[in-house]
């Protein structure tokens, strides 16, 4: 019988073994008592024990349920899995590992286990872009990872397999001026600087609105828009605090979303804009990228400009597990401005052409001539200037 230890809060602990891993790591199940008497050791050391002597029974109930019913059990025992977790989890049990699907618990092993990650590998991918190539090596083990977990829920034994090793990939990615340039004036421009500029994920982008995202001059993320069986579903992020975030909004990024008319800032389907996205790229002879790789430009544009790692996970809302990083990030709030103002004097610069010393000449001139700004007073701005150069390099002995 496992023997229990007391914790330096004066609790007492037992592990009890419980199963093996994909990874081969060994998992226990815990039992604690806050009593730190000798009578709250027995308490934690019998619990422990029943747990023991009733595993083989709790086995022998579902070792005859097939490998679906197993994930529809898991479905229907844990309510709080959100629809995005279980349509992935309904996709899987449609496409993924069918040689299982239909096999008794009781009938698995590792050996079974292994053909039939074998035989996913080699399955071909159903996306179009793929062409019949197998699907990859992550898609094999986000699978796994699902049969592994009915399997320890309803019929734990210790699982031993080899699983494929993902290859590091190499994204493609073109520069920000250049993809700026591709979707100017476009229907997507907004939701490509969204991504690009403020990092924001296209299920975030779908979740903004001017009545609930846009406080002042600030963006803020605080839901999502994921879409599920056909249809868009708001679901909130409160729960997630890396991903909950406010970030200035850039005055290009301002104008654009002024100009919108729906209260939603961006009506057309992920779907659609992914698609327009892959199309002007292909027809500008760039290479390709994913709607997502345009975080990845963030990314790549905040290394660039050595915006520490602190203020680049906060702007990105990605997590980190360091909580102390997180607590201080909120205290600089100055901080975190020039670093605001820094990535957006970028942008400025390389996609609109406007340095701050080239903007204040700028608004002197629409001033002075009384003009509006847009994109045909830029053009006109910059001939103004292109002439008053040539004209300062003549008087130029």
């Amino acid at each position: 019988m496992a023997k229990a230890k007391k914790l330096p809060s004066g609790s007492w602990r037992c592990l009890v073994y419980d199963y093996t891993d994909a990874n081969g790591k060994r998992k226990y199940k815990s039992f604690t008592d806050d009593d730190p008497s000798p009578s709250g050791r027995r308490r934690c050391e019998m619990a422990a024990a029943e747990y023991a002597a009733t595993k083989e029974q709790r086995n022998r109930s579902t070792a005859t349920i097939t490998v679906t019913e197993a994930i529809d059990r898991y479905i229907k025992k844990y309510p709080q899995l959100s629809e995005t977790t279980i349509d992935g989890y309904r996709t899987i049990q449609k496409y993924g590992f069918q040689s299982l699907m239909d096999k008794k618990l009781s009938s698995l092993n590792n050996d079974v286990l292994q053909n039939a990650i074998n035989e996913e590998c080699s399955r071909p991918s159903r996306s179009t872009k793929s062409k019949g190539k197998p699907i990859g090596a992550k898609t094999v083990k986000n699978e796994f990872g699902l049969i592994s977990t009915v399997i320890h829920e309803f019929y734990p034994f210790e699982i031993n397999v080899k699983l494929p090793q993902a290859s590091t990939k190499v994204n493609n990615i073109s520069m920000p001026e250049t993809i700026f340039n591709v979707v100017k004036g476009t229907e997507i421009e907004l939701p490509v600087l969204l991504a690009m500029w403020l990092s924001f994920t296209m299920s975030e982008i779908k979740g903004l609105t001017k009545s609930g995202s846009i406080k002042g001059n600030c963006i803020y993320i605080d839901k999502v828009t994921v879409h599920v069986n056909g249809k868009d579903i708001d679901k909130s992020i409160a729960k997630n605090q890396k991903r909950n975030r406010m970030l200035t909004i850039p005055d290009y990024i301002k104008e654009l979303i002024d100009n919108v008319e729906t209260d939603r800032l961006v009506t057309l389907s992920g779907k659609a804009i992914s698609n327009r996205f892959s199309y002007l790229l292909k027809k500008n002879g760039l290479p390709h990228m994913s709607f997502h790789d345009l975080r990845h430009v963030s990314a790549s544009v905040m290394a660039m400009l050595n915006v520490p790692d602190n203020y680049a996970q906060d702007r990105g809302g990605w997590k980190t597990d360091k909580t102390m990083k997180s607590n201080y990030v909120q205290q600089f709030k100055t901080a975190r401005s020039e670093v605001d103002k820094k990535i957006d004097d970028y942008f400025n610069a390389s996609l609109l052409n406007k340095n701050p010393e080239q903007n204040k000449k700028y608004q002197s001139w629409l001033t002075l001539f009384d003009k509006k700004d847009t994109p045909d007073s830029v053009k006109e701005f910059e001939a103004f200037m292109q002439h008053e150069m040539q004209h300062d390099n003549k008087k130029t002995p």
